[in-house]
């Protein structure tokens, strides 16, 4: 054996710096009952972050977005200007259209058509940075300090609707979502037939306008969202296969794979 070789043989192996283990990342553990990852938003969590589905431009999409708790109730006049501003904004990304909406105490429900999927995360992206900085403004008016940061700060929640039932349980859940939420009792018990936090005096499905020719009649005050009418068969004609809505209609929670 040379000696180079009785070297490599006996030569001590190396000791690991004590500095370099106080430096080592520790290993994360869960306690009992628990689990790794971000805590939920507002103790809720949101949509997971799983690889968006293909879409296809034939097929609209049920979204809902919900809003951080600080902002409080969006059904507010203010708000309603905001999301309607924000709506405008939205128009002008080509091949994502906003159809219906409906506003909530906490979120907000969309049916929306895209070409891709690409083309509805632009879209998205647009209208959720504009409603925000615009309900910031509108919230902050008359304070001192202006209020900043994220209004929606989890991942939007999507169904993808593919069958002429669907779409109609689709609309009459984001039209009528205020029934199911008793929004339209109290102040607005009588005043209004139609949720005036949505899109419901653009439609033109209810069963209450059947052989008239007119739409609804709302207030001089009162402006309509800006929406797109719909492109897609489903939402256009294929839903009308399975009835008029009513506007008294209350939806369920299990008409749809929404429950919220």
């Amino acid at each position: 054996m040379g000696k180079a070789a009785r070297k490599r043989r006996w030569r001590r192996p190396l000791k690991r710096h004590v500095q370099l283990d106080l430096l080592a990342k520790p290993k994360r553990r869960a306690g009992k009952g628990k689990k790794l990852g971000r805590p939920p938003t507002n103790g809720r969590a949101g949509s997971p972050h799983k690889k968006r589905p293909a879409l296809d431009p034939r097929n609209p999409l049920h979204i809902v977005l919900r809003a951080i708790a600080r902002v409080g109730s969006l059904r507010r006049r203010d708000i309603y200007k905001a999301v309607r501003w924000a709506t405008i904004t939205a128009a002008k990304h080509e091949g994502f259209r906003i159809v219906h909406l409906s506003l909530q105490r906490t979120h907000v429900h969309l049916l929306v058509e895209a070409d891709n999927k690409v083309v509805l995360a632009r879209g998205m992206q647009a209208f959720q940075i504009s409603a925000a900085k615009l309900i910031n403004a509108a919230i902050s008016k008359d304070k001192e300090v202006r209020r900043r940061g994220s209004v929606f700060p989890d991942r939007y929640h999507q169904e993808i609707i593919k069958t002429p039932r669907q779409a109609r349980h689709a609309l009459a859940y984001v039209l009528n979502n205020w029934r199911k939420h008793r929004e339209d009792r109290g102040e607005l018990a009588g005043a209004w037939l139609v949720d005036p936090f949505s899109t419901g005096v653009l439609f033109s499905g209810w069963k209450e306008l059947e052989g008239h020719d007119v739409m609804w009649k709302w207030r001089d005050t009162y402006d309509p969202m800006i929406v797109w009418l719909p492109k897609t068969w489903l939402l256009s004609e294929g839903w009308r296969k399975y009835g008029l809505i009513g506007a008294r209609e209350v939806p369920s929670a299990n008409a749809t794979n929404h429950r919220r």
